[in-house]
């Protein structure tokens, strides 16, 4: 069977809005593997490190050019207390991570520590508070031990712990899932929590903080509303209120129940169909959580944050259920590129979005090897590095008068081709992927209102949806180059195998 044609329209020469490198964020929280064992392996470990942190962890990240970390949490940032993981490492207390794993952790891996791995990622931190827990006086503290220069209780304190100078820290997280492990609140409670916490979280000098509010699970378009109320009158007027400056959702790609979500390895061409309609469905949550938004800030002010995104598996067999360790496989990469589309699509209100998680859990970057220390990098790293080109670039409208292929998945219409467009630094980037299991595709790229020179091409793709990556086959799913593009009379020609993802960069001419 011949691949199905599809022709899509992308006008070089007029600029959207620029995609933010933070939709290109991670999240590591104290869960399982992530923090130690992942990131974090003291100073006497065998492995290469720098104050106990993982140095090829480190350099695999920065290949990524990761813009910004969010720590401690999810769940565990609720219950975490700061002051017990800073001062000398013998002296901080023990405590008990009663969401996963119920296991005791010694705050080895503290503040200091956590600025010291953004230090050497370059990435910016994104640091969740505790509202869950914690006091108003707690969250404010943190940020003026963190961010205050001169002289203070807080200052003074961080100084005698070794850090002279303060560090630059815009990001802060009022809370986290605030209508569950972050305290059961309604949506009201939250509310007045929020206004509360964002209000004594403040300023010191020129760090200027952007507080994000927790927000929405899911499609509960409603919680969106009443922190929007919060922030201003209904109005072309809409002046939000200094207290926040975000509103966070969290949505999981789960085509299962929760009791049951599936195998990350073992599953079937049907089990696929319904892990990308449950993928594909993030563009009408954005596009819903957008719409409330913009009744009430029609001129974009306030920010939408997805802080919490990816594959959520059953976790691998043998392994502690509370420490969420799952594979990763070419679908989960495929999940990965479906997003990013979609991210770059919702520019203009899309501020941040964070994959779980960074390090050994849930749809990870990368797995570390317990027994033999090896690394691997997984196809979704793959993803965000093929995809590195859009961030901060502009994004670029891509038109498709003849539609996409689609197919019905239990009464769902799957759209199984998408692609997305930039431009940077008299570059173009264009990223294509067909989810089809089967079916192999062929784009018609019609360039418009400038002329490309020198397209390379790279694909990620396997022999089988389930292929991945392991210490002994560490490149089964890896980029390579592209050879079956072609140029035409108005653009290019790619042609998109089955399950796979493509990039094309060009220089502008």
């Amino acid at each position: 069977m011949s691949p199905v044609t599809v022709p899509a329209i992308i006008n070089v020469d007029v600029p959207g809005p620029v995609i933010s490198r933070h939709l290109y964020g991670h999240f590591a929280e104290h869960l399982g593997r992530c923090i130690y064992g992942g990131f974090y392996v003291g100073e006497d470990s065998d492995l290469p490190n720098e104050g106990g942190i993982r140095l090829d962890v480190v350099e695999a990240l920065r290949a990524l050019n990761i813009p910004n970390l969010r720590w401690p949490g999810g769940c565990f940032a609720d219950e975490y207390h700061w002051m017990d993981g800073i001062g000398p490492k013998e002296s901080r207390p023990v405590m008990v991570n009663t969401h996963w794993g119920n296991v005791e952790e010694n705050n080895h891996f503290g503040t200091h520590e956590f600025m010291a791995l953004c230090e050497l990622l370059g990435a910016e931190p994104y640091i969740s508070g505790n509202v869950g827990s914690g006091t108003v006086r707690e969250m404010s503290d943190w940020v003026e031990y963190l961010t205050r220069e001169g002289d203070s209780p807080m200052v003074r304190l961080r100084k005698a712990n070794g850090r002279e100078k303060p560090w630059r820290v815009r990001f802060w997280g009022l809370g986290n899932e605030a209508w569950g492990c972050g305290g059961n609140m309604s949506a009201q409670q939250y509310a007045a929590e929020a206004r509360r916490f964002g209000t004594y979280c403040r300023d010191h000098g020129d760090n200027k903080l952007y507080r994000i509010a927790a927000g929405a699970n899911g499609a509960d378009y409603a919680w969106t509303e009443t922190l929007m109320k919060q922030l201003g009158e209904l109005g072309c007027a809409y002046r939000p209120a200094p207290f926040m400056q975000a509103l966070s959702f969290h949505y999981y790609t789960i085509p299962g129940t929760w009791q049951d979500k599936g195998s990350a390895t073992e599953f079937g061409v049907d089990d696929h169909y319904r892990t990308m309609v449950q993928a594909a469905r993030v563009d009408e949550l954005i596009t819903g959580h957008s719409n409330v938004m913009d009744c009430y800030d029609p001129g974009k002010n306030v920010g939408l944050v997805l802080d919490e995104w990816g594959t959520w598996w059953n976790v691998e067999p043998g392994t502690n259920p509370g420490f969420l360790y799952q594979q990763n496989t070419l679908r989960d990469a495929l999940v990965a590129s479906l997003h990013f589309d979609v991210f770059h699509k919702h520019a203009d209100r899309l501020v941040m979005a964070n994959i779980a998680q960074t390090v050994n859990v849930l749809q990870a970057m990368i797995l570390t090897d317990p027994d033999s220390g090896a690394l691997v990098r997984t196809p979704t790293y793959h993803v965000f590095e093929m995809n590195k080109g859009h961030q901060d670039a502009a994004s670029l409208r891509v038109d498709l008068p003849g539609g996409l292929p689609a197919r019905q998945v239990d009464g769902t219409e799957l759209r199984t081709v998408s692609l997305s467009a930039s431009r940077k630094d008299g570059r173009l980037l264009v990223s294509l992927s067909n989810v089809d299991a089967g079916e192999a595709a062929d784009v018609e790229l019609d360039l418009r209102g400038g002329a490309i020179a020198e397209p390379r091409a790279r694909i990620l793709t396997a022999g089988e949806l389930r292929a991945h990556n392991t210490p002994d086959a560490p490149e089964a799913v890896a980029p390579r180059p592209h050879e079956q593009v072609t140029a035409t009379a108005s653009g290019l020609r790619v042609h998109l195998p089955a399950h796979s993802f493509v990039t094309v960069e060009a220089r502008l001419a």
